[in-house]
C-alpha cells in the first residue's frame, strides 16, 4: 500500500510540474524556476527515502532528503517579496549547508565509520535548517497574497522543524518527539509533505497572481494614463518618500509603494521608467544617499560607521551601498567623507 501512495505521489507530482512549466511565461522568472526548484526537489525527496526507497532497496541517498527542497522554498519566499529579477550569486552561499551535509555523508560512507565532529557539525547544520523554516514562516505571515494558502505550509513547517529539533535533541543524548513506533512513519511524514506543496502548486496554477508574480510589463504601449494622471502619480511618488520617508525602510517595495498609494503597480513602474526615465530602485536609493549625506554631517551619527549610517537610512547590504553610492556621487563613501573633512579644514564651502 505504501508503495502505491509512493507511486501516486510521484506520479501526481510530475504531472502537476509539467503543467506548471507549461504556463512558466506567465510568471516572473526568478520566483518560477525557485518553485521549480522546489517541486522538483519533492520529487527526489520522495524518490530517495532511504527507509522505502521506490528503486533501491535500503538505499542511501542522502542528498535527496529535506535540505534540498527547505533551501529552495526558503529561497523562494526571500524573492517573493524582491523586485530582483535576477538570481544573486551571494544567495547560491544558501545552498552550502546542503551540499556540507552531502560531502560529510560520502566521507562517512567511504570511511565506513562514524567522526564525532562531523555528527556534530551536521547537527549544528541542523539550526542552519531551523533558521530557514523560521524565516519562511516569517515570510509568509508577512505576504498577505500567500494567506489562503497558510494552512498547506504552516503544517510542512511543523512536521520538517521536529525533524531537525530531533536532530539536536539526538546531539544531546535526549528523548526525540515520537508520535508512532511504526517502521514507515517517516515515509509517511515525507508524503504528507508531498501532498501538502502539491495542494499548493495546484491552487498555483489555478490562481498564478496569488502565489508567483507576474513577469513585469516592460512596455506599455497600451496604456491609458492620461497626462494629469502621470502629473498626479508623479506627485504622489515624490510626497511619499520626502514627507513620509518610506524609503528608511529595507523591505521597501514597488508592490508596498502601489499598495500604499492604491495605484496600480504597472503605472507606478511606468510612470518612473517611461516619464521620470529612473527604475524603482534607483529611485529609491537616490533618496537614502541624500539622507545618507545629511546624517554624515550630523555630530549625532559621528560615532557611527559608515554602514552604520546607511543602514539607518534604508540600506540592508553593504555592497549595494557602496556600488550605489559610487554610481550617484561619482566618489565612495570613503572618498567623499575625507572630501567633506578637508573642506572643514580648509573652511571651503
Amino acid at each position: 500500500m505504501l508503495k502505491i501512495i509512493q507511486i501516486v505521489a510521484l506520479v501526481q507530482g510530475l504531472f502537476l510540474l509539467l503543467v506548471f512549466y507549461k504556463n512558466k511565461r506567465k510568471y516572473r522568472k526568478i520566483t518560477f524556476w525557485l518553485f521549480c526548484g522546489s517541486i522538483i526537489s519533492v520529487l527526489l525527496y520522495i524518490v530517495g527515502d532511504d527507509d522505502n526507497n521506490l528503486f533501491v532497496e535500503d538505499a542511501d541517498w542522502f542528498f535527496f532528503d529535506s535540505s534540498l527542497f527547505l533551501t529552495f522554498l526558503f529561497l523562494y519566499f526571500k524573492y517573493l517579496n524582491s523586485d530582483k529579477e535576477v538570481f544573486l550569486k551571494r544567495d547560491y552561499l544558501f545552498f552550502l549547508p546542503s551540499i556540507f551535509l552531502f560531502l560529510s555523508e560520502t566521507l562517512e560512507i567511504f570511511s565506513e565509520r562514524e567522526n564525532d565532529l562531523l555528527e556534530i557539525a551536521e547537527t549544528l547544520i541542523e539550526f542552519v535548517f531551523l533558521g530557514y523554516l523560521v524565516h519562511i514562516l516569517y515570510n509568509l505571515l508577512r505576504t498577505k497574497r500567500a494567506n489562503r494558502v497558510l494552512y498547506f505550509v504552516v503544517p510542512i513547517i511543523l512536521i520538517m522543524s521536529i525533524s531537525y529539533i530531533n536532530g539536536v535533541f539526538d546531539l544531546f543524548e535526549m528523548e526525540p518527539i515520537v508520535f508512532s513506533d511504526d517502521d514507515n512513519f517517516n515515509t509517511y511524514l515525507i508524503l504528507i509533505v508531498a501532498f501538502l506543496f502539491y495542494a499548493i502548486t495546484f491552487y498555483l496554477i489555478m490562481k498564478p497572481k496569488e502565489l508567483i508574480p507576474s513577469t513585469k510589463i516592460t512596455k506599455y504601449k497600451s496604456s491609458n494614463l492620461k497626462p494629469e494622471s502621470i502629473k498626479s502619480y508623479k506627485n504622489d511618488l515624490i510626497q511619499i518618500m520626502e514627507k513620509e520617508k518610506l524609503y528608511l525602510d529595507p523591505r521597501l517595495s514597488i508592490h508596498s509603494v502601489s499598495k500604499k498609494l492604491n495605484i496600480p503597480r504597472q503605472y507606478i513602474s511606468e510612470v518612473l521608467n517611461v516619464h521620470m526615465n529612473i527604475s524603482f530602485q534607483d529611485f529609491v536609493n537616490g533618496y537614502r544617499i541624500e539622507a545618507f549625506v545629511v546624517n554624515l554631517q550630523n555630530k549625532k551619527y559621528a560615532h557611527y560607521t559608515l554602514f552604520g549610517i546607511a543602514s539607518e537610512v534604508g540600506f540592508s547590504s553593504k555592497s549595494s551601498f557602496n556600488a550605489t553610492f559610487k554610481k550617484v556621487k561619482g566618489l565612495t563613501p570613503s572618498q567623499f567623507k575625507n572630501s567633506i573633512a578637508k573642506k572643514n579644514e580648509t573652511g571651503i564651502e
